[in-house]
């Protein structure tokens, strides 16, 4: 009965979002019947006015019908628990060994879920919310281990092993006066299921979730325009000069634009059912413990979700809205939006970039023409920075260096906490709040840390008031 009522009221915003009619080319009608200013539409016809803890958890307004129903089925697939059963195709097949029980689970709302780390100082009770990457100090996977460690596991089994986190916090000022910290996490891993690894042959790269805020653009960019931007980012009096991630899937060369590292071409979806979830697939058939002692038993139970499923799925993150920008006419909104560019983070923070022209195509081969041709404000390049030596995880991922990240986008992230309760940023959550995240850049991203730090305090907070305007 929940689960009905959830879905009818959400399929009653819906159809109010549908009222957002597109009257032309830059004209949106908003649900209180006034024009849409350009500023406020953060995805184009994707965008919704919606504020609330379902700010990232509601369908386009061009989401209707039989396109309507599929998104609900991908939501249910998202959020639903998942159970060692193998009876129910739709909640089945959980494990042997898992992160988390459902996509959900540690993107709460399309978001970021608060992360084991912090609430529960490591592996959490059931889920994570973080993943736990390994790798030897050479960097090459251990023999019993694969790339992600799995902190959970069924009944009967046992979890891969136990990460635990400490965190040391440090004392700083700004040229003001004001004072503010940051914490530095550190990592150890115990109750190994098999061989223990020596901390000296260890490298462990700790991952919150990201928000799924506008992954249908992500993966409709014009990847040509990030090609300019690439032969264009080149600002040697500040030291930014940004690259594609080029990527090698499936025997065939993209542009990488997903992922805190630009590593992924696409969503990932089966990706994430197996290594995730430990459910099998037509392209990973086999159980995420393979080859593992403790795998007994648990090779034989065929494919867990079908391809159409997790397209389903594939489908409800892209066709997800993006929300709207908020508070564009405040004064404080529309000064920290000058000192914005006026500490250059608009360089690598790129305000607007386009979709391309040919529809997305979903793993199953459903089009999404909707998402062509739109102007939109992701406020990133998603281009690879040398982030400095602070954000180095010590692991190259795709083409990334250890030391690159691919510019976060921001939109929707000021409504991080409406939706999840948490001012947690960056790839592993080290930064407490925005202002921690600017301090945290280095490298390319320093030029952008001092002027903000020289900043007066009023002009801080104007920038921070504009971010959480995104």
């Amino acid at each position: 009965m929940e689960i009905k009522y959830r879905y009818a009221v959400i399929a009653t915003l819906c159809a109010l979002l549908a009222a957002c009619t597109k009257e032309g080319p830059d004209i949106i009608t908003k649900p209180n019947g006034r024009d849409a200013s350009p500023a406020e539409l953060s995805a184009g016809s994707a965008t919704v006015f919606m504020n609330s803890i379902r700010a990232y958890d509601t369908p386009a307004p061009w989401v209707t019908g039989a396109l309507l129903d599929r998104f609900m089925h991908g939501d249910r697939l998202y959020d639903d628990p998942r159970t060692a059963s193998q009876g129910d195709p739709l909640t089945g097949g959980l494990g042997p060994l898992y992160a988390g029980f459902s996509c959900g689970s540690c993107h709460n709302n399309a978001g970021r879920t608060y992360p084991s780390i912090f609430a529960d100082g490591g592996s959490g009770r059931g889920f994570s919310a973080q993943l736990v990457y390994i790798t030897r100090s050479n960097g090459k996977f251990f023999r019993q281990y694969g790339r992600v460690l799995h902190d959970q596991a069924i009944v009967g089994v046992k979890a891969e092993g136990k990460l635990h986190a400490s965190f040391e916090e440090k004392e700083y000022a700004f040229h003001d006066g004001e004072k503010y910290a940051l914490i530095t996490p550190h990592y150890t891993i115990s109750e190994w299921y098999a061989d223990s690894i020596a901390p000296g042959d260890l490298i462990i790269d700790v991952h919150i979730p990201l928000r799924h805020v506008g992954m249908g653009q992500i993966m409709a960019l014009d990847t040509d325009e990030l090609r300019r931007l690439a032969a264009q980012s080149n600002y040697p009096e500040y030291g930014i000069s940004g690259r594609l991630s080029i990527i090698t899937e499936r025997n065939r060369q993209y542009v990488g634009t997903g992922g805190n590292k630009a590593h992924h071409a696409d969503l990932t979806v089966e990706l994430g059912f197996s290594s995730d979830l430990g459910v099998t697939s037509d392209r990973f058939p086999l159980e995420v413990s393979e080859g593992q002692s403790q795998n007994i038993g648990y090779s034989h139970f065929g494919i867990q979700i079908s391809t159409r499923d997790m397209e389903d799925v594939d489908l409800y993150m892209s066709a997800l809205g993006v929300p709207a920008r908020r508070n564009v006419n405040s004064e404080a909104v529309r000064r920290g939006e000058a000192n914005f560019y006026r500490a250059s983070c608009h360089l690598c923070h790129t305000p607007t970039l386009h979709t391309r022209q040919d529809a997305p195509v979903l793993l199953g081969g459903t089009r999404l023409p909707w998402l062509t041709g739109q102007t939109i404000h992701p406020y990133s390049d998603f281009l690879l920075h040398d982030m400095g030596a602070g954000l180095d995880n010590h692991v190259a991922t795709g083409s990334a260096f250890s030391y690159e990240w691919r510019t976060t986008p921001l939109w929707g992230i000021g409504l991080q906490e409406t939706v999840n309760g948490h001012t947690h940023f960056l790839h592993d959550g080290r930064a407490r709040n925005l202002t921690e995240a600017i301090m945290w850049h280095d490298g390319e991203g320093a030029v952008s840390r001092e002027l903000f730090a020289r900043m007066s305090k009023s002009d801080r907070d104007a920038l921070i008031a504009f971010l959480n305007s995104l």
